[in-house]
């Protein structure tokens, strides 16, 4: 008897539970992450794994913000400089490795794009609870989301991995012919 009163309360705490699951507001959350003196938000529904910048190997005739490419847990990855390819530096740094804080965040396999970012830094997690939404700027990118003001009034700007990866600049690594 005693067995099947706890199963009763078993079954009612997870009812509960689901419940509060199913009417509970989704948190928005973002890696925080810094590239190019800019600050920006990656979705952690579409960020992927975040490894070291160690072991890039440049590849020739591609666009300045076009690191190379990176053997990550086995699958080659194209490497996108982010401070560079939004144009917050003229090209990457001569060491793409970066010796100090750099990492690469790869972007999540369900977008289908075998690739990752190199961010200066990382900056931890950012919650829409603790930031502030500035009206929209014109003429943005359809990868540039909305941006936000942490409690401090930095600006950073949410990126959509999902619409970076399929943006036409994103795409198009190779450098154009000389004439």
């Amino acid at each position: 008897m005693a067995q099947r009163e706890a199963l009763r309360e078993l079954q009612a705490r997870l009812a509960e539970r689901m419940q509060a699951a199913r009417t509970e507001e989704r948190r928005t959350s973002w890696l925080a992450v810094e590239a190019g003196g800019g600050g920006f938000l990656l979705p952690l529904d579409q960020a992927g794994e975040i490894f070291s910048a160690a072991g890039l190997r440049a590849l020739p005739h591609t666009r300045p913000w076009f690191c190379g490419v990176a053997n990550l847990r086995g699958g080659l990855h194209g490497v996108v400089d982010l401070g560079a390819f939004l144009g917050l530096r003229p090209e990457v740094p001569a060491d793409i490795a970066g010796r100090d804080a750099a990492r690469l965040v790869a972007l999540n396999p369900v977008l289908g794009a075998l690739c990752a970012l190199r961010v200066d830094r990382l900056a931890g997690l950012r919650h829409a609870d603790q930031m502030t939404a500035d009206p929209a700027a014109p003429g943005l990118p359809a990868f540039a989301r909305r941006q936000w003001r942490d409690e401090q009034g930095r600006p950073w700007q949410e990126l959509d991995l999902a619409e970076l990866a399929i943006h036409e600049q994103f795409l198009s690594i190779a450098a154009p012919l000389a004439a």
